[in-house]
């Protein structure tokens, strides 16, 4: 799974205000037209520009390929339990049988049968695996998980996020982007 972005489009990398991404998935980028818009009213610090130019009648100005806040936010400690958080701890592949096709999330321990819908109960499943395991419980009909259900931590879903880069990463963005991965020598 990736995510699409234009080169042609411009985007700027937005950085939080101690220069880390907002978020790594989906990678925090705004349209040219927004970072703008941020630009003049005063809410960000170009780090880094395009050599591509927008003009008007009264003024030239490059385009920003990255972004800071001059306002920190303060980032969520808790991920909210949506289906595409569970997609992404789960690294959008299904937990029966690994396929990445079709994918619907599945109840471990059937609502039927009393189960939840929570983190610890909730997980990624392609609907052929999903219709097969139906109501039963993965003991009853022999189907395990690769990985057990579990409430995950925004670090946990950056981490995974990591794994799903953009098609497109402009090289002003590297210095912000993976910082924690090793370096060539």
């Amino acid at each position: 799974m990736t995510i699409h972005v234009s080169p042609e489009a411009h985007p700027a990398l937005v950085l939080n205000a101690d220069f880390r991404p907002l978020s790594y998935y989906p990678l925090s980028i705004w349209s040219w037209q927004d970072a703008i818009k941020a630009v003049f009213l005063d809410r960000v610090n170009i780090v880094s520009e395009y050599d591509f130019m927008v003009r008007s009648p009264t003024f030239v100005m490059r385009l920003p390929s990255v972004v800071s806040l001059k306002a920190y936010v303060k980032p969520s400690r808790t991920p909210a339990f949506t289906r595409f958080n569970v997609f992404l701890r789960d690294r959008f592949q299904c937990q029966y049988c690994g396929s990445r096709e079709d994918l619907t999330f599945d109840h471990l321990i059937p609502r039927s049968k009393g189960g939840a819908t929570t983190w610890e109960n909730v997980l990624t499943a392609c609907s052929p695996c999903n219709l097969r395991k139906g109501n039963k419980s993965t003991d009853e009909i022999g189907m395990h998980p690769f990985q057990m259900p579990y409430r995950p931590s925004v670090h946990d879903l950056h981490n995974n996020g990591r794994m799903f880069p953009p098609n497109f990463l402009h090289e002003s963005w590297l210095d912000y982007l993976y910082w924690d991965t090793e370096l060539e020598p």
